[in-house]
């Protein structure tokens, strides 16, 4: 990519998971929404398409693309439906850290089956009483032989009890991030159980409950790495997590954008068509110059994690910061363009506007993203451009 254009190959990439989300998503993201409906079917068809294991190495069964290519992905699938690009999003962020940490034999007796999405990933970091501060965990990881005894809660996990994997960052010595490790639990361990199925404003179409481990057994042979470093592991897979959920905050503006295009060139008020109106026209400008903008950084955060710069933590949480603030606003304002409409379910927008609203609170809350951007300025003397 150069800096302001993408290649032949990222355009034919967006233009395959764009037209996917426009004939397997958008028809039906309203009715995956009333009904609570989680699509795995429809979720492994991209799958087959190579976006199942999106930045996972070729030769176990990963596509092999770049963060930023993910984000060209996300963003285009998300047009059709946040919520379940959401939700690829988490697998391919819980596949990548098997990729990254995990051992040859653990990457090819999972992640072939992650690839496809015939095995399904869920992350699980946030706990009750640990959820911005999440190195005081205290799921707990007691050493027994050759296995580990699992006890604890884990809260607000995308795809608990459909998922057949669980990645977790778990307590195995001392208090604080030094302590903590990652151990892969597979779906039916005995002591492996799940709350019900948590009541949410937006992500309906994806399954969010607590899971609990009482007493339940995982062999020391799934843990990623050695001990100790699970936060660091549960870190690294949030710098492409923050950039894939700000992806799916821009895909859902630009479709509530799109739908107010549209909506104001055939509505009239006042014997003009509100796209007639200037005041309205200004503020379809300043959503087209945020969502731009938004996009533009999202690139340039993306290229440098993949570039690994030092600055590239920092700058994937300002994007993320940035991009879901900005396309929960432009949602918000697509809502309002639509008028009475905007709140009726039949017309998309209230939905997007769900969705898109607890971007800006999951993947770190944008506070802590915040906290993240002050200290890496403070600890560099300066806040200049790099």
């Amino acid at each position: 990519m150069t800096l302001f254009a993408l290649t032949e190959d990222q355009i034919a990439i967006r233009d395959m998971a764009a037209a996917f989300a426009a004939e397997k998503l958008a028809p039906f993201a309203v009715e995956w929404d009333q009904t609570k409906h989680f699509p795995v079917d429809v979720m492994r068809e991209a799958a087959a398409l190579g976006m199942g294991g999106v930045y996972v190495r070729e030769d176990v069964g990963g596509s092999g693309l770049s963060r930023l290519d993910a984000t060209l992905i996300f963003e285009a699938l998300a047009t059709g439906c946040p919520t379940v690009s959401a939700f690829i999003s988490i697998h391919n962020m819980s596949s990548w850290m098997i990729d990254a940490y995990g051992s040859d034999e653990q990457r090819r007796r999972w992640l072939p089956k992650l690839a496809t999405m015939d095995f399904i990933a869920s992350y699980c970091l946030t706990e009750p009483g640990a959820g911005s501060d999440a190195a005081a965990l205290k799921t707990r990881a007691r050493r027994d032989g050759d296995h580990y005894v699992l006890d604890g809660t884990k809260q607000f996990i995308s795809g608990a009890g459909t998922s057949d994997l669980y990645v977790v960052m778990v307590r195995t010595g001392e208090d604080g991030p030094g302590g903590i490790s990652t151990i892969v639990v597979e779906n039916g361990t005995p002591g492996l159980s799940f709350g019900a199925e948590e009541k949410k404003m937006g992500w309906n179409a994806q399954p969010t409950r607590q899971v609990n481990f009482d007493g339940c057994r995982v062999p020391v042979e799934n843990r990623l790495g050695p001990e100790g470093i699970g936060f660091k592991i549960a870190m690294a897979g949030l710098d492409g997590g923050r950039l894939n959920i700000a992806a799916c905050s821009l895909g859902g503006a630009q479709a509530a954008l799109d739908k107010s295009l549209a909506y104001m060139a055939d509505r009239k008020a006042f014997g003009k068509r509100l796209s007639d109106f200037q005041a309205l026209q200004f503020k379809l400008a300043d959503m087209a110059t945020e969502l731009e903008v938004a996009r533009t950084f999202l690139w340039r955060a993306a290229s440098a994690l993949d570039e690994k710069t030092p600055d590239a933590t920092r700058l994937c949480a300002m994007a993320k910061r940035f991009g879901t603030d900005a396309g929960f606003m432009i949602a918000n304002e697509a809502l309002q363009l639509h008028g009475g409409y905007g709140y009726l379910a039949d017309y998309g927008i209230e939905k997007i506007v769900r969705d898109l609203r607890v971007h800006q609170i999951l993947e770190g809350a944008n506070e802590i993203m915040r906290v993240i951007i002050a200290r890496g300025m403070i600890g560099r003397g300066q806040g200049s451009g790099t």
